[in-house]
């Protein structure tokens, strides 16, 4: 089943409309948005990627009707590969595209591969951040919280001076700025400590 989608004005609505019909879709499957300076509010495309069925295919005038920019564009096109719904661009730089072709399938595929390497960039930025991230003594996740049993431990190891705080933090599995939050730097408490060990005592 064809199910097309037309992002229509004023001037050159009826053409595009025209353009579906001739490509063969039924004008009660043809989902429209008028244009507007909402750039990204388009409830029919919205509606129309929803209603989209497995076998159906997606029949747009040009690309640039289905995308803000070219990686949600990308993506897009990849979440209807994966759905199996196939795609058919009418004209513009994206006619080539039809996936009723050995030649559109390939132009198809060659979305896929380009919404994989985009997840593998974000995976491998990821990975670079957290060993970046490890390197300089933080752990992955949200940073702990101070308990009564770490601060009593931050307290008898600043209260030597030859205990590093940056190291202490590390095996406390916190950040430095957590650890001075509490403790000085000579193991006295401060005022958040003395709320905790207080909050235990109440307790």
């Amino acid at each position: 089943m064809l199910i097309g989608y037309a992002r229509v004005s004023k001037a050159d609505g009826s053409q595009l409309l025209d353009l579906q019909l001739d490509a063969g879709v039924d004008e009660e499957r043809i989902y429209e948005d008028r244009a507007s300076g909402r750039r990204d509010h388009h409830p029919g495309l919205e509606a129309c990627l929803k209603a989209l069925q497995p076998g159906n295919t997606f029949v747009v005038w040009k690309l640039d009707r289905l995308g803000r920019d070219l990686k949600h564009l990308v993506t897009t096109v990849d979440e209807l590969r994966a759905r199996g719904v196939g795609l058919r661009v009418l004209a513009g730089a994206g006619a080539e595209i039809d996936t009723t072709t050995a030649n559109g399938r390939l132009v198809f595929g060659i979305f896929a591969s380009l919404a994989e390497f985009e997840r593998e960039l974000i995976a491998e930025r990821t990975r670079a951040g957290l060993a970046a991230a490890r390197a300089r003594g933080r752990l992955g996740g949200r940073p702990r919280k101070m308990d009564v049993a770490m601060l009593r431990m931050a307290m008898c190891a600043l209260a030597n001076r030859d205990t590093n705080a940056q190291d202490l933090a590390q095996r406390l599995g916190i950040t430095t700025t957590t650890l001075y939050m509490y403790v000085n730097g000579d193991g006295t408490v401060k005022e958040p400590g003395r709320k905790l060990l207080g909050a235990l005592g109440n307790a």
